[in-house]
């Protein structure tokens, strides 16, 4: 797992294909891909110092997916062991969006492009992305 992946940089989360993972053809069912996405992107926030729960505590704010677009390539299976990346490309006020792969070795076996948007917590309306967070993501053209 790369230390730190903000300012457009990727960041890339290991993983392994367990058992419950699988479909009864013995590869990925194809939902688990965004799960992969989902952990990933959890553990790049962390890696930025972000705790998401610690975020809603203090701000009152948590990020949903508004938009999620993907395409299957290949198939993964039982034991493989793969990485699912993140890459920041867009970053607003109130939303971010990151391109994300899911990777065995050089291989991409699904792409994605997921739109995050920050919401209050209260009423669940869009929200500005948190100061500090916001300057941690920004990305350096």
């Amino acid at each position: 797992m790369s230390a730190e992946a903000g300012n457009g940089e990727t960041f890339r989360f290991p993983l392994r294909v367990y058992y419950e993972d699988t479909d009864a053809a013995g590869v990925v069912y194809y939902a688990n891909y965004l799960r992969f996405m989902e952990r990933a992107r959890t553990e790049w926030l962390g890696s930025l110092g972000v705790d998401l729960a610690a975020l809603e505590r203090a701000h009152g704010v948590v990020f949903v997916v508004s938009r999620m677009e993907i395409d299957y390539l290949s198939p993964a299976r039982l034991g493989d062991r793969l990485e699912a990346t993140v890459t920041l490309i867009e970053l607003g006020r109130a939303r971010m969006v990151a391109v994300q792969d899911v990777r065995r070795g050089a291989a991409a076996l699904a792409r994605g492009r997921v739109t995050l948007a920050c919401i209050d917590r209260a009423n669940w309306r869009p929200a500005r992305i948190p100061a500090t967070l916001h300057g941690r993501l920004e990305i350096t053209s």
